[in-house]
């Protein structure tokens, strides 16, 4: 690999790195003081459980060869340990083992949404390594596994046997995370005390940019190098958020009457999330609908979630399964030839066959991640209650858990 290619995977990968805080903050800042510091350690903790499950069957599991050649989970012992990666192997083998850790830490991540305020910690952690496994790793195997026929490899069926496009994580990280949460947010229940409004504004949009730095890695070092298909990429997500921002806070002036930062900053995330899988197919213009869309879409979710009363405490299934989802179709109708992933739409005469295949492709990343997911915390839950007594609840978990305060000279 060139060394100007190289250098600039490594600058996305330190972008990408800077999700973990930013989301930390994202979360910490949108719930109550009393449980701020326990929704971070969530987040942080889910990079070091799953780095050391990754590096042990998780490679193998997502980009090893096809276990019978059915598409559906690699070999675990592929890479196992990483000890292929222990020397230059010219193509960047070693960054990529690298770069893959962190799009599998940031889906465990973003799950605690579900959890926010109620979940033992300990289970937590059981719980992302069994899901990093489980849920993950065949769903990414299904789209990032590229058949291989000179290596004598098999992929997995989405990517090579159903031909759907997802750039750089559409389905195997955001609509995964997505469903993985509401999951989540149904077998524990709702909390017994919610806040009505982010205690800390400020702290979340610093999230918010943050994430949205690393969110600039993370689609252009998808891109392999410093190259053509990296500038756009980084163009069309940034066009993205513009318009997912403006999209989020129009429907809170039609809706509520007025514009809220807590929307702009979620609108944000949901253009960039509604991007993530088409990034490369959408033209300028695409690419600002494409947000505007997702945002509106996740803002009609939330409305939805709180009507029947399901507690995704900081809305991950609406802003990442909704707004993912509805890039997926814009693209099928919209995607431009002349962009650097040539696919037509069906408004640019693109097959109709292709909705049939995003539509599959949704719906078995959805059911399969919510049913594993749910089947995941029922057994454990039978094994040992993963929520928290009511006292701990009621007292915050940054105090009861943690033995520590977010503000020590604030009560909350």
């Amino acid at each position: 690999m060139e060394a100007a290619d190289m250098a600039w995977l490594l600058a996305a990968f330190a972008m990408v790195l800077l999700m973990f805080p930013g989301l930390a903050m994202l979360y910490g800042g949108m719930l109550n003081g009393r449980n701020v510091l326990n929704m971070m350690l969530m987040v942080l903790s889910s990079l070091a459980v799953t780095g050391v499950v990754y590096v042990v069957v998780g490679h193998g599991l997502v980009l090893g060869d096809s276990v019978g050649g059915l598409g559906l989970i690699g070999n675990p012992l592929d890479f196992s340990f990483y000890t292929d990666f222990m020397s230059d192997d010219e193509a960047g083998g070693t960054f990529w083992a690298a770069f893959y850790v962190l799009f599998a830490a940031i889906s465990a991540a973003l799950v605690a949404s579900g959890a926010a305020g109620r979940m033992k910690f300990g289970s937590w952690l059981v719980f992302v390594a069994l899901w990093v496994l489980v849920v993950y790793s065949p769903l990414a195997h299904w789209v990032f596994a590229f058949d291989n026929p000179e290596a004598g490899t098999v992929g997995g069926w989405m990517r090579n046997q159903l031909g759907f496009h997802d750039f750089a994580g559409g389905t195997a990280v955001h609509m995964n995370a997505g469903a993985a949460g509401l999951a989540l947010a149904v077998v524990l229940g709702r909390r017994k005390a919610q806040a009505g409004r982010p205690h800390n504004l400020p702290l979340m949009m610093i999230g918010v940019g943050l994430l949205a730095t690393g969110w600039m890695g993370f689609n252009g070092g998808t891109a392999g190098g410093a190259n053509f298909l990296a500038q756009y990429v980084v163009l069309t997500t940034l066009l993205s958020l513009c318009g997912g921002m403006l999209g989020f806070i129009a429907i809170e002036r039609i809706r509520d009457g007025h514009a809220t930062m807590l929307g702009l900053g979620t609108g944000a995330i949901a253009g960039m999330v509604g991007i993530t899988p088409v990034a490369d197919v959408v033209g300028p213009v695409g690419a600002i609908m494409v947000g505007f869309l997702a945002a509106a879409a996740a803002a009609w979710a939330i409305t939805w979630k709180r009507r029947h009363r399901i507690d995704d405490s900081l809305d991950v299934f609406a802003v990442h399964g909704i707004a993912g989802i509805t890039g997926s179709l814009f693209a099928t109708f919209f995607a431009n030839p002349a962009a650097p992933g040539e696919m037509a739409g069906i408004v640019f005469g693109g097959a109709f066959s292709e909705l049939g295949s995003e539509l599959i492709a949704i719906a078995v990343t959805l059911g399969y991640s919510f049913g594993m997911t749910f089947a995941i915390l029922w057994v454990m839950n039978k094994i040992r209650p993963i929520r928290v007594d009511e006292a701990d609840e009621e007292a915050g978990l940054d105090r009861s858990v943690h033995a520590e305060t977010a503000y020590d000279s604030r009560p909350f």
